[in-house]
């Protein structure tokens, strides 16, 4: 999010195999990550793939990151539920 209270665009990617995008913010010692991010997992297109209908058709989680460590923010996902963590 900006100073404006308006959200920005960074990236779009597809999640890889395992459901995992790898690359979405720079990890070096150059990189300041800090700040308040959304993410948006579409969840339509996948549930659409597997023939079964969903709740969500999508699920925007919203997060801070308050240092320059290593981020994981996973959900679990079923067709009626999920939920979401911080992992690392």
């Amino acid at each position: 999010m900006n100073n404006s209270s308006q959200w920005t665009v960074i990236d779009e990617k597809i999640t890889d195999t395992n459901g995992r995008v790898k690359d979405f913010l720079p990890q070096n010692e150059e990189s300041d990550n800090k700040g308040i991010y959304k993410l948006t997992f579409h969840t339509e297109p996948y549930f659409n793939s597997q023939e079964k209908s969903s709740f969500y058709p999508f699920i925007e989680v919203v997060f801070e990151i308050k240092d320059n460590s290593h981020y994981h923010v996973p959900i679990t996902l079923s067709p009626y539920g999920y939920s979401t963590y911080r992992g690392n």
